[in-house]
Order: structure tokens, then sequence, then C-alpha cells
């Protein structure tokens, strides 16, 4: 696993790839709704992309019932969602540990956890250095990338809202 403070050379490498991943202007809203943000994974379909790129979870209840708020749950993500996530490594360079995903027990909305557009991941150095150096600060310890998602550094996990695949 990948954790500390990267170097110089690594955050620029991730900086260059993920400029690439995600040209275009910024979103100032939301992107409208396509077809890729609509289709919905089950818990399996979306732990195996995950799992395929290396990207891991946790659960405080060690469980994925989605309407357990303990529970680590992906059941009704957004593919878009997942695909961002995966970018977002990709990119990064980064080891990516989820801790939240659609279970019950984060707050309501129309781009929220259980609507499947939200995850929450584990702070890390290295998704530290990335994210407050590749994307642009908007305040109040929120980043948004080139393509308008937006990552907000919470007391201890990161909170991402994922309007698209960030370039996939």
């Amino acid at each position: 696993m990948v954790t500390g403070v990267t170097s110089v050379t690594a955050v620029t490498a991730a900086t260059t790839a993920a400029a690439s991943a995600t040209t275009g202007a910024a979103a100032t809203t939301a992107p409208a709704a396509g077809a890729q943000q609509l289709a919905k994974l089950s818990h399996s379909q979306a732990t195996a992309k995950f799992r395929a790129a290396g990207i891991s979870w946790s659960s405080s209840g060690g469980c994925s019932n989605r309407n357990q708020p303990n529970c680590t749950s992906f059941d009704q993500i957004n593919s878009a969602t997942v695909d961002g996530v995966i970018t977002l490594k990709s990119a990064s360079g980064c080891a990516i540990n989820l801790t939240g995903g659609t279970e019950t027990g984060h707050a309501s909305g129309t781009y929220s956890h259980w609507n499947g557009y939200k995850v929450d991941f584990s702070l890390s150095g290295c998704l530290d250095n990335y994210i407050m150096g590749a994307f642009t600060s908007i305040g109040g310890s929120k980043w948004k990338s080139g393509a308008g998602n937006v990552y907000y550094r919470e007391g201890n996990h990161w909170d991402v809202t994922y309007y698209n695949c960030g370039g996939c």
C-alpha cells in the first residue's frame, strides 16, 4: 500500500496524467446525467471492478448491507462513480481504500451516497498531495477536478462526489 509523502517527480507525473485524463473546461454546475451516470451496479459488480483495479475497501462493521450504517456497500452505485475512483487511482498512482459507499447513514440529497454519486476514501499523504496539488481549491476544504468532480477533505476521510467518471 502506498502511503506517506510522494516525491515531487511522482506528483508531477501524476498531475500530468490527470491533466490529460480530465481535459476540457471545469463544470460550474453538476453536468447533466447521462447514461453512464445512471447505470447502476450491484455490490458484487462494483467490487469486481475495484478489485481488478487494485482498489481496497473496508467496513467498520465488517459487512456490506446497504441498510446498515456501519457497513460499506456499493449496491446501486453509479458506474461513473466506480470509474471515477479507478481514474483517480490511475492518474495519482496512490493506493485507495474506500470506507463509505451507498449505505444508509450519510446526508441525503440528489448527489448523495445513497443515490450512488459519492464515496469516502481513507486519508493518505499520497492522496492529499495529489488532490490538493492537481485540483483547484474551491474553499471550505474542497477541491474540484478538471472534470468537475468534488473532493471534500473531512476530518478523517475524503468525501468525493462523482458527477462523471473523470475522463475515463
